[in-house]
C-alpha cells in the first residue's frame, strides 16, 4: 500500500521546514552582530562601526588609501555632537589632509546626517593593512565529506558562505597552532 501526501503538502515541504528554520539562525546571528561589534569598538574609542565600514565610501578611494580613523570620541557623550575624529595619516599625505579637512569634515558630517564631528586630529603613521580575502580557490581547503562543508554548501548567499568558510579556516588554524585537534 502506497502513502499519500496529505491535501497541499509536498514532498519537499519537510525539508523547507529545514531550511526556514537554519535561515532563521542566521538572521539571529546576524542581528546580533552589530550589538558585539559595538560593544567591542566602543572599548577602542570608535562609537560607529559603521563609519569604519564606509570609511572609502565617505571620503573617496584615494583619500581613504592614505588615512584611516582610529577613534570618534565626544565631548559629551550623551550627546554625541562636535566629537574629535582621530586619523591614521600617511606621512607624505598629512599636509594634503590638513588642507582637505574642511572638506573631510563635512563629508563625515553627511553620512552621520548631523554635526557629529567638528574636529579632525591627524596622526602620522604607517596605515594598518588590512589583509585580502583569499581567492575563491583558496577557500576549497575544507574536504568535500566534510560535514561543515556540506553545510555551507546549502547557504544560498555566496560571501556569507565565502565568510563563514574563512572562519572555519581561521579556528582549525589556530586549533593547529595551539596543538588542539
Amino acid at each position: 500500500m502506497t502513502r499519500q501526501q496529505p491535501p497541499g503538502k509536498s514532498k519537499g515541504t519537510a525539508n523547507k521546514g529545514a531550511v526556514t528554520r537554519r535561515r532563521r539562525g542566521l538572521e539571529a546571528l546576524a542581528g546580533s552582530l552589530p550589538g558585539v561589534a559595538a560593544r567591542a569598538l566602543g572599548r577602542r574609542g570608535f562609537a560607529d562601526a559603521g563609519l569604519l565600514a564606509a570609511w572609502p565610501q565617505v571620503v573617496g578611494k584615494d583619500l581613504a588609501e592614505s588615512c584611516a580613523p582610529l577613534r570618534l570620541s565626544f565631548p559629551n557623550r550623551q550627546e554625541r555632537r562636535d566629537g574629535n575624529l582621530l586619523l591614521r595619516v600617511e606621512p607624505g599625505a598629512a599636509l594634503e589632509l590638513q588642507h582637505l579637512a574642511p572638506q573631510l569634515l563635512e563629508r563625515v558630517n553627511v553620512y552621520f546626517g548631523y554635526r557629529a564631528v567638528a574636529r579632525l586630529t591627524l596622526q602620522q603613521g604607517p596605515l594598518p593593512r588590512h589583509r585580502r580575502p583569499k581567492p575563491a580557490a583558496a577557500l576549497e581547503k575544507l574536504q568535500v565529506d566534510d560535514p561543515l562543508n556540506r553545510r555551507l554548501e546549502q547557504i544560498d548567499d555566496d560571501s556569507l558562505r565565502d565568510s563563514l568558510r574563512r572562519l572555519s579556516e581561521s579556528f582549525r588554524a589556530r586549533q593547529k597552532r595551539n596543538g588542539a585537534r
